[in-house]
C-alpha cells in the first residue's frame, strides 16, 4: 500500500482528547490532526517526535488532516492510523502473502456473528469451508527487546471477540486472531499481561480452545506499507 496523496512530515505537538493532535509543520506553522487511534499509544509517542500525517481535500472534513506514522522514541516507525490494520491484512490476503490464510476464494468485511453480537473483521469462504479471522493492530514496543504486545491499553472489546472466536472453535468452525504489527524493528508478539492481564488470560484460553493465533509484520516507510514476514509469538 503506497500512501496516496504522499504523506507530509510534521513534529508532534502534543495529542490530546484521544483523538485530537496538534504538530507543527516545517514553517512552523501548526495544524490540528485527527488522531486514528483510540488506545494509549504507550511508549508510541512524545512531544518532539517526527510523525508524518495525510492530508484531505475532502472541504466538509472539520480536520484537513490524519496522523498516520510516528517515529516513535525507541527510534521506531510506527503506523498508528488502527483503520490501515484491516486494510493491509486485506491486500495481504488478497495477494496469497498470508500462507495460513490461502486458498479461499469468499471474502467479506465485517460480517456479524456469534452470542455478544460481534462484528468480525473478515469472513473468509471456499467451498464448504469458512474462516472468521479478527484483527488488531500492534504499537506497543520496548526499549532494548524486538518483541511487541497488545493491547497498550484494557480493551473489554478485544476479550469479548476471544470469546466469540473461542466458541467458533469449540463448533469446529475455523476462527484466526491475527496480529498485524505496524511497528518496525520487532521479531515476536507477545499479550501485554502488565496492562491487561484478563485479554492474555483469554487469549491463552482461545489459543487452548482451538483458536489459531498469529502475527505479521509490515515494511514501513513514509511512502509505503505492506505486510512482508511472519513473526513469532509468546503466548505464555
Amino acid at each position: 500500500m503506497r500512501f496516496d496523496p504522499p504523506l507530509e512530515p510534521a513534529t508532534l505537538l502534543r495529542r490530546y482528547k484521544r483523538f485530537l493532535a496538534d504538530i507543527e509543520l516545517a514553517d512552523r506553522s501548526q495544524l490540528t490532526v485527527h488522531c486514528p487511534n483510540t488506545g494509549s499509544m504507550l511508549n508510541c509517542m512524545a512531544p518532539g517526535c517526527r510523525v508524518w500525517f495525510s492530508r484531505s481535500s475532502d472541504p466538509s472534513r472539520k480536520l484537513p488532516g490524519t496522523w498516520e506514522i510516528v517515529e516513535t522514541p525507541q527510534g521506531r516507525l510506527a503506523c498508528i492510523n488502527t483503520g490501515r490494520a484491516n486494510r493491509l491484512v486485506e491486500e495481504a490476503l488478497l495477494a496469497g502473502m498470508i500462507p495460513e490464510l490461502a486458498g479461499y476464494t469468499q471474502l467479506r468485511r465485517e460480517v456479524r456473528y456469534g452470542e455478544e453480537n460481534s462484528r468480525v473483521d473478515f469472513h473468509l469462504g471456499f467451498a464448504s469451508s469458512e474462516a472468521y479471522v479478527e484483527v488488531k493492530s500492534v504499537t506497543l514496543g520496548f526499549d532494548g527487546t524486538t518483541v511487541a504486545a497488545f493491547p497498550d491499553a484494557v480493551t473489554q472489546r478485544g476479550a469479548r471477540h476471544l470469546r466469540e472466536l473461542a466458541a467458533l472453535a469449540r463448533r469446529g468452525v475455523r476462527a484466526v486472531q491475527l496480529f498485524c504489527v505496524n511497528l518496525s524493528g520487532i521479531e515476536s508478539v507477545r499479550p501485554a499481561w502488565e496492562i491487561d492481564d484478563t485479554y492474555a488470560q483469554a487469549l491463552r484460553l482461545a489459543a487452548s480452545e482451538g483458536v489459531e493465533v498469529l502475527a505479521y509484520g509490515v515494511h514501513l516507510t513514509p511512502e509505503e506499507v505492506f505486510i512482508d514476514r511472519r513473526l513469532s509469538l509468546q503466548l505464555d
